[in-house]
């Protein structure tokens, strides 16, 4: 039976291939296989499908607005090639990029999706998502990302954590599902952190370890089960990347996250993609089904129900950096 590595490792996408090689087995960006996959990243799989998606003018649907619809558009594309191993050096990302940080960049130094112009307030979920993919295509030193960084500093709660919400001058309280300051800073290099930027990614931390990753108010299914593209909704894998990346693996409070993952894994050892976003169950999922005519379009790169290499390989990561970290 071919083994789980095997699975990853197929070349026949190559996107998988190449984060298997380097964050499942350690191999440098210099080693030949390393090299190899990457080449064929944009060329073969899902990353090539992506791409072939542009419009004729280099961005997807419409370069008007890079935010809807959801989830086919500029920005959402965007988010995947960052996780699929696609840089700025693949032609055509570099301007899209441009363009992306130009329109969402906010004047308080957050991003928000606009049509046109610039807009007055960053907003918690686009701002951590983009600094997070801006990161990964290649801009960790860009200034409009580092304002992001100093961004979610300035906006974090007091006693720690995030609220999707809290902009501006509509403060909100701080949920779990606002995940993606921590996100962010997780493939951020330490190097570059702030005092500040420490104190938020501690402070931030400790708001989903007192809650273990999933204790605020009433039981909320889509948390427990596992989906890609993530988009801006959070499940406990997204919780335990972050947090795993953060370095809190010893942490005991992982304790339920951690056993609700090996639970989940398959007698193949493999983990299903449980469902594609928006989640069913979900405000967003129940709004669509009752206005269909105006529902988001889900978007998806492997069938929910199914054995999925993107959840496998961040389902295998976090068990690493687990393993690595035991004493």
């Amino acid at each position: 039976m071919e083994s789980v590595l095997d699975w990853l490792l197929d070349e026949s996408q190559p996107s998988v291939r190449y984060l298997a090689l380097t964050e499942l087995l350690g191999k440098s960006e210099s080693d030949s296989e390393v090299k190899a996959a990457k080449r064929r990243v944009a060329r073969l799989g899902w990353a090539k499908q992506i791409l072939d998606m542009r419009t004729l003018s280099g961005y997807w649907v419409s370069k008007e607005n890079l935010y809807r619809p959801k989830y086919l558009s500029t920005n959402w594309m965007l988010l995947i090639l960052s996780d699929l191993g696609i840089t700025r050096e693949e032609p055509g990302i570099a301007q899209a990029c441009q363009t992306w940080m130009r329109r969402f960049s906010a004047k308080d130094g957050g991003f928000d999706s606009s049509a046109k112009g610039s807009p007055k307030h960053g907003h918690l979920c686009i701002t951590g998502n983009t600094a997070r993919a801006l990161v990964k295509f290649g801009y960790v030193d860009h200034p409009r990302v580092r304002k992001a960084f100093d961004w979610f500093v300035r906006n974090q709660a007091e006693l720690g954590g995030w609220s999707c919400w809290n902009y501006g001058s509509r403060p909100r309280g701080r949920n779990l599902d606002s995940w993606e300051p921590l996100s962010a800073f997780a493939v951020y290099p330490q190097q570059k952190w702030t005092r500040g930027m420490k104190l938020a990614v501690e402070k931030g931390a400790e708001f989903f370890l007192e809650r273990e990753l999933h204790r605020q108010g009433d039981r909320y299914e889509p948390w427990y089960r596992f989906h890609y593209p993530v988009h801006y909704y959070y499940d406990l894998l997204v919780g335990l990347d972050f947090m795993t990346a953060l370095g809190y693996s010893r942490d005991k409070r992982l304790g339920y996250a951690i056993s609700l993952l090996k639970r989940m894994r398959r007698s193949d050892g493999r983990w299903n993609l449980d469902s594609v976003n928006p989640d069913p169950e979900s405000p967003q999922g129940r709004w669509d089904s009752e206005h269909p005519k105006q529902a988001a379009t889900p978007f998806a790169l492997e069938e929910p129900g199914k054995p999925s290499r993107m959840i496998t390989l961040r389902a295998l990561k976090v068990l690493n950096r687990i393993d690595a970290a035991s004493p």
